[in-house]
């Protein structure tokens, strides 16, 4: 009777290292590498990442101390959405806003705007920063010595500003809006102009912030 032969699933595993025996002598026959759930982790590729400087960094600054660097925080906070979206709120009376981190040397707003709310033409004192729009639409108006510009700001942008950098943003689109703005030092005060006029004589009316 013919025997029958085993399937694939039915054969014992061999073990980690397996005896093969030979005719002329006994060999220890190497484990099997191991197979990586990812493919292709730093893990699989380096060994144990700790052991490798390029891999596990510690010399980089644990908060941002340049414009490049408020501008990566910036982006890093846009993208992370779980993050931000659940915070959002909105008020029918004026902008509504909630700090989102701090470091030394700097803050992170979270801002909503409905339709129609505006920020009126101001300035930040002695900050400066970086902002986004991560929902919705918002349009700038800016004053600078080279006259008026306006602009539509979408998601996906950064702006940019520095101290004494004058401008409006509002919201005139039919949707809701959300942005995320950092300043640097903290936002103390602002210079609110009530007019535009006003704010191209450059005569400030002081409005404490906190």
């Amino acid at each position: 009777m013919p025997r029958l032969r085993k399937r694939d699933r039915d054969r014992k595993r061999l073990p980690a290292t397996a005896t093969v025996t030979t005719s002329t002598a006994t060999a220890i026959a190497p484990a099997p590498a191991p197979r990586w759930a990812d493919g292709l982790s730093d893990v699989s590729i380096a060994g144990d990442p700790m052991a490798f400087p390029h891999l596990a960094r510690t010399d980089l600054p644990a908060h941002p101390t340049s414009l490049g660097g408020y501008a990566r925080l910036v982006r890093e906070i846009a993208a992370d959405r779980a993050r931000w979206e659940p915070l959002v709120r909105y008020d029918a009376l004026t902008r509504w806003y909630a700090r989102l981190e701090t470091g030394p040397g700097y803050e992170v707003w979270l801002l909503s705007w409905l339709p129609g709310q505006s920020s009126g033409f101001h300035d930040h004192g002695r900050s400066s920063g970086v902002m986004t729009v991560v929902q919705g639409e918002l349009s700038e108006r800016s004053l600078t010595a080279g006259g008026e510009g306006s602009r539509a700001l979408a998601p996906g942008g950064l702006r940019v500003f520095s101290t004494g950098y004058l401008h409006e943003m509002v919201n005139a689109s039919l949707e809701p809006a959300v942005s995320i703005h950092l300043y640097t030092p903290g936002l103390v005060e602002m210079n609110q102009y009530p007019t535009e006029q006003q704010a191209a004589a450059a005569t400030p009316e002081r409005h404490r912030v906190r």
